[in-house]
């Protein structure tokens, strides 16, 4: 980049949220110690997750490619996203313009090799397992962003970075679902990242608005493990017939606060999706987490939850929860 452009892009008066089509060169965000925000980055994978922090990134100004090869999913990416602006709208969060200029500062593209190389950031956000995970993020790398990230919620961040060409500019950002509702950011550090990484890792989640917290590579985290353990033991409840799903989760939220209950949350974050956590954390912690049979059968017949319309609740597109 030419000192002139260099000059422009570290001005003094550079705002929150202001875009520079000049970052597709992505110049080291760094002015002496000054940790500078990042407005360009990638979203690799258009679904439940990957819409939702495509959103809210955006909502903070920043210019984000979304990549998503399967049709039908980009297309429903689109509806979610043009939902939730009007949703932002109608609550009074948005004005006609600034969801205009939000939804325009989402691209979306069908393959990793569309992404603009040298991005500020990459996350991945596809199905949690770790062969599918590694090869995308073996595509990631070769696009040289400054900093990849994986969405993941319970595998290992040592053994994804070895799909990295950098693994101390990797990390794991765990966005919790649904992204837009939730102001949190769990920053998992691995063995190699950098102290660079984690404090721009930190910026950013503070830049989207999300407070963060830093837990070490251990399987499950620290969020994912808590959470998994209160969902499962409701299911075994229900399983044993103790009590109603809509009376299991009554409980959660009215005698503990909860804002939603362990099954109707299940229901939101995909049955698939834990059980595939399930049987993650269930190799590193043991039979604590083994999944019950009856979540077994439900994947097994496609009772996926909200996005297939039937879990342990009933779903239909008024129930999707927008920011």
């Amino acid at each position: 980049m030419q000192q002139k452009g260099r000059a422009h892009l570290l001005r003094k008066d550079l705002q929150f949220g202001a875009i520079n089509e000049e970052l597709q060169n992505n110049e080291s965000l760094q002015l002496g110690s000054q940790t500078m925000v990042m407005n360009n980055i990638a979203v690799v994978g258009g679904g439940t997750m990957g819409t939702g922090i495509a959103y809210v990134a955006a909502q903070a100004g920043c210019h984000v490619t979304v990549v998503e090869p399967n049709e039908r999913t980009a297309e429903s990416m689109q509806g979610s996203l043009s939902e939730a602006a009007e949703n932002g709208i109608a609550r009074g969060r948005l004005d006609k313009e600034g969801a205009r200029s939000l939804l325009e500062r989402i691209h979306q593209v069908s393959d990793v090799e569309d992404i603009a190389s040298g991005m500020d950031l990459a996350i991945e956000t596809v199905p949690e397992r770790a062969d599918i995970k590694l090869n995308v993020l073996r595509k990631i790398a070769q696009r040289e962003p400054s900093i990849i990230a994986s969405n993941t919620s319970a595998l290992s961040i040592d053994e994804l970075s070895k799909a990295v060409t950098y693994p101390d500019r990797f990390l794991g950002l765990h966005f919790f679902n649904p992204v837009w509702s939730i102001k949190l950011v769990e920053i998992v550090v691995g063995a190699q990242t950098s102290d660079e990484t984690l404090t721009r890792a930190k910026t950013f989640s503070e830049q989207i608005g999300r407070q963060s917290l830093v837990v070490k590579n251990i399987p499950g985290f620290a969020t994912s493990r808590l959470d998994l353990i209160a969902s499962l033991e409701a299911m075994r409840m229900l399983e044993g017939g103790v009590a109603s799903a809509e009376d299991i989760d009554r409980a959660a939220v009215v005698a503990y606060g909860h804002p939603i209950g362990p099954l109707r949350l299940s229901d939101i974050v995909g049955l698939d999706v834990r059980l595939d956590i399930a049987r993650v954390l269930e190799r590193a912690h043991g039979e604590r987490y083994t999944p019950p049979n009856l979540l077994i059968d439900m994947v097994e017949r496609g009772a996926l939850g909200r996005k297939t319309g039937r879990g342990f609740f009933e779903w239909s597109d008024s129930a999707q929860s927008q920011p």
